[in-house]
């Protein structure tokens, strides 16, 4: 090959790996800015999902700004080697990239299981009315015993509304000895709600339910009421819990609190 011929053949070389260099650069340049997006993004989502941080004290892969510049050396040997690097580099960011995404994806599925989670558990008042039975062991007026109070009741006028407090499904209506006309809802993760005393239930058996729906009207059914009220009990995992600890203000009020 003659010099001039070997000193293009060298130049197009030369452009064609300052170009590649270039690509790869920019290719960089984009992963290390989605790095970084991707990164504050986890550090907030996962405090909201309660999800332990990740320790990038000694990460060294992206969040910087490049470390690369282009290269102004005409020196093909020089260029390759960058080049090299550079690809190499480049490969193991846009690894990094994939894991940061599944770490995304992973706090993405928790935080809509928690919504799932906020969503069921009961938490606002069912119906207007003053609590007048609290929750314990109580003197129980028609028995004439002292015996355990599973949940409480709520005064009120016959054919008071009552909404539900969470979403979940009608797991029973119907009657229920003292309780009267009972209904019971199901909201998963182990909560169940029931409902006592009505006078009616304006929802069927295995319905689906959302917070704030209208379910039933408040009654003085049952052999073991004085008076008109409705009676509330919550349950998880078949034991009762004190009612007065899942009833906030108003649904945004909990809408607050869960995030």
């Amino acid at each position: 090959m003659n010099p001039d011929s070997e000193v293009k053949a060298l130049k197009r070389t030369n452009t064609q790996l300052k170009e590649k260099f270039n690509a790869l650069l920019e290719q960089y340049k984009t992963l290390d800015q989605r790095i970084s997006s991707l990164t504050e993004k986890d550090k907030d989502l996962r405090l909201a999902a309660n999800l332990e941080p990740i320790d990038r004290e000694n990460d060294i892969y992206g969040t910087g700004g490049s470390i690369f510049t282009p290269l102004e050396s005409s020196n093909p040997s020089t260029m390759f080697n960058f080049v090299e690097e550079l690809e190499s580099y480049v490969n193991k960011v846009s690894l990094r990239v994939k894991l940061e995404s599944n770490n995304y994806s992973e706090i993405e599925n928790t935080l809509k299981e928690n919504d799932k989670l906020y969503s069921a558990i009961p938490a606002i008042k069912q119906a207007e009315g003053s609590i007048m039975d609290a929750f314990g062991m109580r003197f129980h007026p028609i028995l004439k015993i002292k015996r355990m109070h599973n949940g409480i009741d709520i005064i009120n006028a016959i054919g008071t509304k009552v909404y539900a407090p969470g979403g979940g499904i009608a797991e029973f209506v119907g009657r229920r000895g003292g309780l009267g006309i009972t209904l019971e809802i199901d909201h998963g993760y182990g909560y169940k709600t029931i409902y006592g005393h009505l006078s009616q239930i304006l929802v069927k058996q295995g319905q689906t339910i959302q917070r704030g729906d209208l379910i039933s009207l408040t009654g003085n059914s049952g052999s073991l009421t004085v008076g008109p009220h409705l009676h509330y009990e919550v349950r998880h995992n078949g034991i009762p819990l004190n009612p007065r600890n899942f009833i906030y203000d108003d649904v945004e009020l909990f809408e607050i609190v869960k995030k």
